[in-house]
């Protein structure tokens, strides 16, 4: 029996294999609204075979947005908008439907990446000012505004309102993004944060927003929607997030009813030196899972159905998040199940598209 074609629990659900899309930015939405191309997208990776797909990051407000194309979930309508597309994916596919809820905090203000990715200045017509938890620059981004008390309960409102918003559209999972170096890592990192309160300075205050603002989430929202959390494990940068402390930061949440913790790492420095490899991520989820009980999920560099089955029978993470991968190959979870022996349960629609070789692989 294939392990990463397993069931498996997460909160109260039950997900049927242990692969995951994971949430990639698509920079296609207007005024963060969710339109065909995300339709397209979305229902495609949801017949991919994965039992979870985690929609991209979602703005909780206009100035949390990455860029001016960002998805958002500031306002009802783009819930409205969300939920056609979840309701239309329920239509044919049984996967778990999950969104990430964002502020980009310093790093936005951006262009889209195929037209460079460069931070826009708020003189620009498609830039504003950027706030963070201290006036520091990320790389050669315009200065940020540090944040007032008074601004960052505006954002953990604007939280608890995304989270609503994503049960309104019929999402079962919710995920908190303090990953790659955007605004709640931001608060995590002493690299970005350098405030002289309560939300800086030592562990326990640069852990504050993420705490404040995950328990907040965990207590608006109804307890069978799943909430989780995607960390940077570490920064890789002397002196900055370390895997010790994301160690501890999982245990905390634990504790306070997390479901899963998606583990990557990155993103905070331009000063970064990442060992990129396949599984270069896979050592970081292990170290924590191996101190929670709490699902984990790990991603990075995995490609190949063995690799993913090797990670999940060894125990080191409960779950695999493809990204990059499956948009190259958007049936990988049917080509993983053929490698592996595994069976796997398609649309109708696609019961008779198996290769002869494989014809067990549907049921």
């Amino acid at each position: 029996m294939s392990k990463l074609f397993s069931p498996s629990p997460l909160g109260q659900y039950s997900l049927d294999n242990r692969i995951v899309v994971a949430p990639m930015c698509q920079y296609s939405a207007q005024h963060g609204l969710a339109n065909s191309w995300h339709a397209q997208h979305y229902t495609n990776l949801a017949l991919s075979g994965a039992s979870l797909v985690i929609f991209e990051a979602a703005a909780v407000s206009p100035i949390g947005r990455i860029s001016d194309h960002d998805l958002g979930l500031w306002d009802d309508q783009q819930a409205v908008e969300l939920k056609k597309i979840v309701s239309d994916i329920r239509s044919y596919s049984s996967a778990k439907l999950g969104i990430q809820i964002a502020h980009a905090g310093r790093k936005a203000s951006t262009e889209v990446p195929w037209l460079g990715g460069h931070g826009i200045d708020e003189q620009q017509p498609r830039g504003w000012k950027t706030v963070a938890p201290s006036a520091i620059a990320f790389d050669d981004y315009p200065e940020p505004e540090a944040l007032t008390q008074e601004n960052i309960q505006q954002i953990k409102q604007q939280f608890i309102d995304a989270a609503l918003r994503a049960e309104t559209a019929g999402f079962e999972v919710i995920e908190l993004h303090a990953a790659h170096g955007y605004l709640l890592h931001q608060f995590l990192s002493p690299l970005s944060n350098q405030r002289q309160d309560q939300y800086g300075g030592n562990f326990d205050n640069r852990l504050r927003l993420l705490i404040e603002t995950f328990t907040a989430v965990r207590n608006a929202v109804a307890e069978k929607t799943v909430v989780g959390v995607r960390i940077s494990a570490t920064d890789w940068v002397d002196g900055g997030w370390s895997l010790a402390e994301s160690i501890e930061l999982t245990e905390r949440l634990e504790e306070l009813g997390c479901d899963y913790i998606h583990v990557s790492s990155g993103g905070l420095s331009e000063k970064q030196q990442i060992p990129v490899g396949p599984n270069y991520q896979v050592p970081l989820a292990q170290a924590i899972r191996e101190t929670t009980d709490i699902p984990v999920i790990a991603v990075g560099l995995i490609t190949e159905p063995e690799q993913a089955e090797a990670i999940i029978a060894t125990e080191q993470a409960d779950f695999i998040a493809l990204a990059r991968g499956i948009l190259y190959n958007p049936r990988w979870p049917w080509h993983a199940a053929a490698k592996l022996g595994a069976t796997i349960h398609p649309a109708p629609q696609y019961l008779r598209c198996a290769p002869h070789l494989y014809k067990n692989l549907f049921s």
